[in-house]
C-alpha cells in the first residue's frame, strides 16, 4: 500500500450561506467534476481536538454573562471563513448570543476595522443541543497564512460543563460581564486563558490549497513543552514548509488534532509530563478529528508512546503488548482506507522514562511501522530524534529537558521528516465556492459493493 496513489474523489456540495447542526455526519453524492483552476475551496484553517471537561476548574464551571475572545493561528490564508462550534461534552444546551471574527491586533485587541459578525443560517444567535456542533455562515474576510484569528464568542447564559482543548499552548482571553464580542479594544479582556472552549475548527475557502493534512497524535504533535504563543510545533513548521514548496496549483493547509497525555488504546491516564490530561482514546476519537475534518486528503499519525509509558501498561485487564499496539495502528490505516484518506505513520520517538522491556516494545512497534507496509508512507521520527550515540535517548540538542519532548529545534526536525512529496496525492478537492454561499466540505461516501477502495 506505501506509496500508491489513492484515487480521486470530490466531497459533497452544500447548501448556499446556511448554518446547520451537525449530531453525526450526513453525506450526499459526490459530483464528480473536477475542480477548476484558481478555484476557492473550503479548507481546514485550524482545528482543535476536544476533550470532556477536567475534574475541576474553568472547564468544569464554565461560563455566564462574559466574552470568550479565542486567538487561533491558521495555516492559510483566503477571504472567506467559517467556523465550527461544539457542545459535544456540554450537559445543558449551548447558548450563542453573539459570534464576532477579526484579525488580531496586539494582546487581546483585534486589527481596527476587520471586525465581522457571524450569523447561523441568518441569525446573529445560536442554540447549540448537547452533543451536537453548528457550523456558521460564511464570512468575508480576508485573512493571512500563518496569520492570528480571533473569535469572539458572547455566552449570555450558563454554560455549565464544557467542550474544550485545555492545552493550547496559545493565549486567550475572557472579558469582564457583558457582551464585548465587537470590541476592538482588549480592555474587558482582563483574564488570561490557555485553553480552547467550544471552538472545533475555522474553515478557509481559498484559492491558494483544496485538500487538508490532519497531524493526529499526543502532546507530542500538541506542542509538548515549547513555549506558548510561539506557533513552532511540528505541525505549524509543516505547514509553513508546504507554503515554500511552491507547489504547482492549490496546495496543502495543515490541521492540528493533538491531544496530550492522549493513548491510542484506553482514554484517561497520566501523561508522559506526569500531568492527568483528557481526552478519549485515538481509536474512538479517529472518526471526528481525523475523517470529519474538512477537505481531508491525508492524515500523519504519531501516537503510541504514552501507551508504552509508566502507569499505562494494561490495556482491558490485562498487561499491554506491542501485538495491541500494532493491531491499533493497522485498524487506523483500514479506517483511513476505507474512507479514502492517505495515512503516514510517525515512528514512536525515543522516551527516557521508558524501561527496558517497553522500549523493546517500542522497537517492535516501529520495525512494524517501517516494514509493515500498512501505511502509505512512514515519517522517521525516531530516526530524525534520536541520538547516534545512545539511540534509546533524544539527541541532547532536540531535547527539551525532560528526555521525552522535543523543544523547538527537535519541533523542527519532525517538520523536516515529512516528504511533502507524498501528500495530496489522495486528490482530495472541494466544489469550488460560488456566491456567498460554499460546498459543505464534509466527506463523500464510502464506496458501495463493487467499487474501488485503497487498502
Amino acid at each position: 500500500m506505501r506509496g500508491r496513489p489513492l484515487p480521486r474523489r470530490s466531497l459533497l456540495a452544500g447548501g448556499a450561506s446556511l448554518g446547520f447542526l451537525r449530531a453525526a455526519p450526513a453525506f450526499a453524492a459526490a459530483d464528480p467534476a473536477a475542480p477548476t483552476a484558481g478555484a476557492r475551496h473550503w479548507v481546514g484553517g485550524w482545528a482543535a481536538a476536544l476533550t470532556p471537561p477536567a475534574r475541576r476548574g474553568r472547564s468544569v464551571h464554565g461560563f455566564a454573562r462574559r466574552t470568550l475572545r479565542l486567538v487561533v493561528h491558521l495555516s492559510v490564508g483566503g477571504d472567506r471563513i467559517r467556523l465550527r462550534l461544539s457542545n459535544l461534552y456540554g450537559t445543558r444546551p449551548l447558548d450563542l448570543g453573539a459570534v464576532t471574527v477579526a484579525r488580531r491586533g496586539k494582546g487581546a485587541a483585534t486589527e481596527p476595522g476587520t471586525g465581522r459578525r457571524v450569523t447561523f443560517a441568518g441569525r446573529r444567535s445560536a442554540t447549540v443541543p448537547v452533543g451536537a456542533e453548528v457550523v456558521s455562515d460564511p464570512v468575508h474576510l480576508t485573512v493571512h497564512a500563518d496569520g492570528d484569528l480571533v473569535v469572539s464568542i458572547h455566552l449570555p447564559t450558563a454554560t455549565g460543563p464544557t467542550t474544550w482543548h485545555g492545552g493550547a499552548k496559545q493565549t486567550s482571553y475572557l472579558s469582564t460581564r457583558g457582551d464585548h464580542t465587537a470590541d476592538e479594544s482588549g480592555s474587558a479582556f482582563h483574564r488570561r486563558l490557555l485553553s480552547w472552549f467550544f471552538l472545533e475548527g475555522v474553515d478557509v475557502a481559498t484559492t491558494d490549497a483544496d485538500r487538508t493534512v490532519v497531524a493526529f497524535g499526543d502532546s507530542l504533535t500538541e506542542g509538548g513543552a515549547i513555549p506558548d504563543n510561539v506557533n513552532l510545533r511540528w505541525p505549524d513548521v509543516l505547514a509553513r514548509r508546504l507554503a515554500r514548496a511552491g507547489r504547482r496549483g492549490p496546495g496543502l493547509s495543515v490541521v492540528n488534532t493533538g491531544i496530550g497525555g492522549n493513548r491510542l488504546l484506553s482514554d484517561v491516564g497520566t501523561g508522559a509530563d506526569g500531568r492527568i490530561h483528557l481526552g478519549v482514546n485515538a481509536q474512538a476519537r479517529f472518526a471526528r478529528d481525523v475523517l470529519q475534518q474538512t477537505a481531508v486528503s491525508d492524515a500523519i499519525v504519531l501516537i503510541g508512546t504514552n501507551d508504552l509509558g509508566a502507569g499505562a501498561g494494561v490495556h482491558r485487564g490485562a498487561r499491554l503488548t506491542s501485538g495491541q499496539v500494532i493491531a491499533g495502528l493497522a485498524a487506523l490505516a483500514h479506517r483511513a482506507h476505507a474512507a479514502r484518506i492517505a495515512l503516514h505513520a510517525g515512528t514512536i520517538i525515543p522516551n527516557a522514562l521508558l524501561h527496558p522491556a517497553r522500549e523493546r516494545m517500542r522497537a517492535h512497534v516501529n520495525h512494524w511501522i517501517r516494514s509493515g507496509g500498512a501505511f502509505d508512507s512512514v515519517v522517521d521520527f525516531d530516526a530524525a530524534l534520536r541520538d547516534p550515540e545512545a539511540p534509546r535517548q533524544l539527541r541532547p540538542r532536540y531535547d527539551s529537558g525532560d528526555g521525552v519532548h522535543p523543544n523547538t529545534a527537535g519541533m523542527h526536525a519532525m517538520a523536516q521528516a515529512v516528504d511533502l512529496s507524498v501528500l495530496g496525492r489522495a486528490g482530495t478537492y472541494l466544489l469550488p465556492v460560488t456566491g456567498s454561499g460554499a460546498s459543505d466540505g464534509r466527506r463523500a461516501p464510502a464506496p458501495q459493493p463493487g467499487q474501488h477502495s485503497p487498502g
